[in-house]
């Protein structure tokens, strides 16, 4: 056991289980389903499957952040054990939860003085978010330090690499990122877009693609453009996904017959309630580390 605790948002979208084994700490973002309050607990409460097709049917979702109270109250087991905490947070390009972090390490520093809390924006989501939170495990694993950790991060984050793209684009008109018309004219013409993160941790639309199958040709080419070492790439691939498991897995298939170094077979998981709210059913994307984000 380090001697620091090792932590994200729970909207890193992986499962419990992988948290676990990592020991990797999270905390909850929130969520409303048709009014009710849920917390955003990896498909605890609400099965992702169910959440997804309630989202079909016409259920209202709502997210909110995590404040500063709540993070207190998770921080304060772990300073009054003697842990330091090493926190990465939602980027800050999607939500204003890395505020909320730092003002509660603010609060908990004059409570704690002797204890060490570093506050990181990981300007990562999803399972990209979840990538790197591996990579600093298995730093931690190998005897990093806490403070060379909290740099190596600062450091690397932006060669994670996430791109995205969306077969239903009913839930981006209905949260007013895309028009009512570009969403029908979309429809009609069978427009997948192809979206990705930026340096700034922003989620922004790249490329319209017309038809599914090219758009999978399309993310799996950005990949062999801007992974490490091109199809010499040999890191972990991690996929997300919101109830769409055979577009996944046809994107994971293509991966694994151009990257025949990865480490390790293609992970799948689902995109979680905080992202998938705005998300909707029918996204899929891939995360792997790569060239520098610079736009």
């Amino acid at each position: 056991m380090s001697e620091y605790v090792l932590s994200c948002c729970s909207t890193a979208d992986l499962s419990r289980e992988h948290f676990e084994k990592r020991d990797i700490s999270y905390i909850c973002f929130h969520f409303e389903l048709d009014g009710k309050p849920y917390p955003d607990d990896l498909g605890q409460s609400i099965p992702f499957d169910e959440f997804y097709r309630r989202m079909a049917d016409g259920a209202m979702t709502k997210t909110s952040q995590i404040n500063a109270d709540e993070f207190c109250a998770y921080f304060e087991p772990f300073l009054a054990e003697g842990k330091d905490i090493l926190h990465l947070t939602l980027s800050s390009g999607i939500s204003g939860v890395y505020n909320s972090a730092c003002l509660a390490q603010q609060m908990m520093q004059e409570k704690y003085p002797e204890r060490r809390i570093f506050i990181a924006d990981s300007l990562a989501a999803s399972s990209g978010y979840g990538l790197l939170m591996d990579k600093l495990a298995d730093l931690r694993d190998e005897g990093m330090d806490i403070e060379s950790l909290y740099g190596w991060a600062q450091e690397n984050k932006k060669r994670l690499q996430h791109w995205f793209f969306s077969t239903d684009l009913t839930f981006y008109v209905r949260g007013g990122r895309i028009s009512k018309t570009a969403g029908f004219i979309g429809g009609v013409m069978n427009i997948c877009p192809l979206l990705n993160v930026d340096c700034e941790g922003k989620l922004i639309p790249r490329q319209k693609v017309r038809t599914k199958k090219k758009v999978i040709e399309e993310i799996v080419g950005k990949m062999v453009q801007n992974a490490e070492d091109g199809t010499d790439y040999s890191g972990r691939c991690y996929i997300s996904n919101s109830a769409c498991p055979e577009d996944a897995r046809a994107v994971a298939d293509l991966v694994e017959e151009r990257f025949s170094h990865l480490a390790g077979p293609v992970e799948i998981n689902s995109i979680g309630t905080t992202i998938g709210s705005h998300t909707g059913p029918g996204t899929v994307a891939l995360f792997f580390w790569g060239k520098e984000r610079i736009g």
